[in-house]
């Protein structure tokens, strides 16, 4: 580790100690892999670091970038602003992250998701430290008085200069800064269902490891979420509507798995995870039997309703290249439709997670999922 520091022209005492001194945080390592799994796998491995911190570049960065956070001196919102990363930054970053072959790629290459990465620490670090709106109200930190953000800000740059196992804060700082900023805000939504395979899912995850996809019509009937916007409510409206449409259409024995999708986001900050919730209510109130029912349990839009459906497909095994079909409300599944939806999905997501192959009834789309959805994009911190 000192071989690096010196490399990078590094000279946080705090982080030259010896590796056996680093604390395992199980939360934040989660976390992190979940949230930048090219930068935490980089952590993982000193050698990859060093040749990070030594790439064309790197150098003048990451001393320009521990020089101007030590002229904020006691400053935490100047401290905070520091650590973003400048275009000029980035790039340097993004270059030496995707010349590392031996780091993970994503679907559309090394470069791309190492600049979502770089773009998810300053999105983070800009809404949870500087004030920056969340991308939408059921997003964020919250309403947090002076008091309390200042006492954030203090723990989170403290904890940035603690060293943890496995952490790239040995390259730079704004790492672990963003992953301090989630979890003190207690919005670590991105992993509380993790390991997704396990849980609710072992029973329809094992199945699926037996079943003969050929001999079902559609993979999986997704179910989209309607979050309630009433406190204390588990289900909406809506959402029962779902549940009945989904049973009915799941009666007929062509469709291997429901897969129910929706997170902890209506209203914000409930207690209720809307997958558990439909999950919870197919096995009592209609008596689905729990092996045939998968929850997505971490999206908060539409977009992301089917961007997830899409990946957790995958880790059923199920072909992409099979059909699925789509069970809403018949204003969510004109919306699903539209040319509107697919702006959106464009503009929020990059790409589209599927393609609607044809339209069934009202109420039904047959849907083809894109292998696009696997990219990870933290500039969504509770829905990567």
């Amino acid at each position: 580790m000192r071989a690096l520091l010196s490399a990078a022209a590094l000279a946080v005492t705090a982080l030259a100690v010896p590796a056996s001194a680093e604390a395992d945080d199980g939360k934040m390592a989660a976390l992190s892999a979940r949230l930048f799994p090219l930068l935490d796998a980089a952590g993982h491995n000193p050698a990859v670091l060093e040749r990070i911190a030594r790439a064309p570049g790197m150098e003048s960065v990451v001393r320009a970038r521990r020089e101007r956070r030590a002229a904020c001196a006691a400053d935490l919102a100047c401290r905070a602003q520091a650590l973003v990363w400048n275009e000029r930054e980035a790039d340097a970053l993004r270059r030496a992250l995707a010349a590392e072959n031996g780091l993970p790629a994503a679907e559309d290459g090394r470069a791309a998701q190492a600049g979502r990465e770089i773009a998810g620490i300053n999105v983070v670090v800009r809404t949870y430290a500087l004030g920056a709106l969340p991308a939408t109200a059921i997003d964020g930190p919250g309403t947090v008085s002076p008091q309390d953000q200042q006492t954030r800000l203090q723990a989170a740059d403290w904890l940035t200069e603690t060293p943890r196992a496995g952490s790239a804060q040995r390259l730079d700082p704004s790492i672990d800064y963003a992953l301090a900023l989630i979890d003190l805000s207690n919005r670590t939504d991105a992993v509380d269902h993790e390991p997704l395979t396990d849980g609710a899912n072992a029973a329809p995850m094992a199945r699926a490891k037996a079943l003969d996809w050929s001999r079902t019509r559609y993979t999986a009937m997704i179910v989209t979420g309607v979050g309630p916007e009433i406190e204390g409510e588990p289900l909406s409206p809506f959402g029962k509507y779902h549940l009945r449409l989904a049973a009915r259409r799941f009666a007929q024995g062509d469709i291997a798995f429901l897969l129910v999708t929706g997170g902890r986001a209506h209203p914000r900050a409930t207690p209720f995870t809307e997958a558990d919730e439909m999950r919870k209510a197919l096995i009592e109130r209609y008596g689905i039997p729990a092996d045939a029912i998968v929850i997505e349990p971490y999206a908060r839009h539409t977009t992301t309703n089917l961007r997830n459906a899409s990946r957790l497909l995958k880790r059923l095994g199920a072909p992409l290249d099979a059909e699925t079909l789509i069970v809403c409300n018949p204003f969510q599944s004109a919306y699903i439709e539209s040319a509107k939806f697919a702006e959106r999905n464009a503009a929020e997501l990059g790409y589209q997670p599927g393609k609607v192959v044809r339209r069934v009834s009202p109420t039904e789309l047959v849907f083809r999922p894109s292998p696009a959805s696997e990219r990870v994009d933290p500039r969504d911190p509770l829905d990567p």
